[in-house]
């Protein structure tokens, strides 16, 4: 995802010389379902064509060793460059204004644009677009809702009337009151007194919206991707890379750093921002916090004792203390590779991409995002077992094991209720913990 911005500027730049033909060739089983690919593609905001390689075989005709991977094509049909991983626009840029130029000189560059329909023509708009992510406050009666492809936050009742939205829904980093406000992407939340966290995925930064003076401000990320590991400092001074979760404890806000395989660390009195858990290297390793490896944490909750996160690329549940001091240890998971969808205890059990998680009276609960399920996970004991849904997508209310959801990716509990992000579905779901039986939030109210 960290390529998609660039592409998108050098597709606007060279509208009638370059063309864009993504290839998805899938780690995940569930990433290989077409419709799985096409939901992806609406989510991603992706105009160009994208190929469903799920049996590698495009992959394998262009020798293909690593994701991302790039191929420049010239417009006789020739392989004439490659490479491997992130960019920076600059140099992808110059390269391709080098190819422009010697098509022109030799006559072989046509200068039609091509035109394709976007699948985005063919939805309709709805209260929510692949809402990431909900934080549930029984006690105040409220629901906040990261709408992330509106680009805003929903806050509303629990019963899902809505109270306003914050953000002018335009993509963007923009401070300000929250008609003006302007996010890109929002995921997780967390809540400290009257004021609201954000991680702003796509802009890589954390926004604090004050529910009192009605007003957003950016206290940490510079709007722009970190490059490097490490690179702690004052808040908005300081790069970050695709936070998707935040949660609180003790003066400090946690973030899921999944763009730099990391946890970091706010400290709120002090504004400082800095890596607190993971090395850097994508692999799932144990140990002291800054030598453990972790693999795109995606979600992150604490219990005041401990943090908890999703790596979502390792389908692993993980644990982490918060003192500097302390460790990384793996509750569930066992590889880069090995995923599926299997109840059991320890290294026996299987998840499929995990993104969502929160804790209640001990028990972790974890939306198994490709799997399609809710699962609850014990600490202690490693036993991890479906607790919701089929494991069938679709959207389908009603008892715990005949329920329905599509890709969850995020979960929060409050008040004997679950709520959860169903975010392909594009709805927030409540499940009542003692029937565990499953209902759709209405959303109603919204301009």
């Amino acid at each position: 995802m960290h390529i998609f911005p660039q592409l998108r500027k050098l597709e606007e730049k060279y509208a009638r010389e370059l063309t864009v033909v993504g290839v998805h060739s899938a780690k995940f089983t569930a990433e290989k379902q077409t419709e799985n690919l096409r939901r992806a593609v609406l989510r991603y905001e992706i105009d160009h064509p994208v190929v469903n390689d799920r049996d590698f075989q495009v992959w394998q005709q262009y020798g293909v060793r690593a994701w991302p991977t790039l191929m420049f094509i010239d417009p006789t049909g020739n392989v004439v460059g490659k490479h491997e991983g992130e960019f920076p626009f600059d140099a992808l840029d110059g390269f391709i204004a080098s190819m422009v130029a010697e098509g022109d000189e030799l006559g072989t560059l046509s200068k039609t644009e091509l035109e394709f329909r976007p699948e985005r023509e063919r939805e309709w708009d709805r209260a929510l677009s692949f809402p990431g992510k909900v934080l549930a406050d029984a006690p105040n009666d409220r629901l906040f809702i990261a709408d992330s492809n509106h680009n805003r936050i929903v806050a509303t009742i629990l019963d899902g009337h809505a109270v306003r939205t914050i953000g002018s829904g335009v993509a963007g980093l923009a401070d300000g009151g929250f008609d003006t406000a302007e996010f890109h992407d929002p995921q997780g939340l967390a809540l400290f007194g009257t004021t609201l966290f954000v991680a702003d995925t796509k802009n890589h930064a954390i926004r604090a919206v004050d529910l009192e003076s009605k007003v957003v401000r950016t206290v940490a990320g510079t709007g722009s991707q970190a490059t490097m590991y490490g690179e702690s400092g004052t808040g908005p001074q300081t790069a970050l890379s695709s936070p998707w979760d935040v949660a609180l404890s003790d003066g400090s806000l946690y973030i899921a750093m999944a763009g730099l395989h990391q946890l970091w660390r706010l400290d709120l009195a002090t504004g400082h921002v800095m890596p607190h858990a993971g090395s850097g290297r994508e692999r799932i390793v144990d140990g002291p916090l800054l030598a453990a490896q972790l693999a795109q944490p995606s979600g992150i909750a604490t219990d005041g004792d401990a943090l908890y996160f999703t790596d979502s690329e390792t389908s692993a549940v993980r644990q982490a203390d918060t003192d500097v001091a302390g460790s990384v240890k793996t509750i569930v998971g066992t590889d880069l590779f090995a995923f599926g969808d299997v109840d059991g205890v320890g290294d026996e059990v299987r998840l499929q991409h995990p993104l969502g998680i929160d804790v209640d009276e001990g028990t972790l609960y974890v939306a198994d995002t490709y799997n399609n399920r809710i699962k609850h996970v014990s600490p202690v004991t490693r036993r991890a077992s479906a607790l919701l849904g089929s494991g069938v997508a679709g959207h389908e209310d009603g008892p715990a094991s005949l329920s329905r959801f599509y890709e969850p990716g995020g979960i929060s509990m409050s008040g004997g209720y679950m709520f959860v992000a169903d975010t392909n579905n594009h709805v927030i779901r409540r499940v009542d913990l003692e029937s565990l039986v499953v209902d759709t939030v209405e959303i109603v109210g919204l301009g």
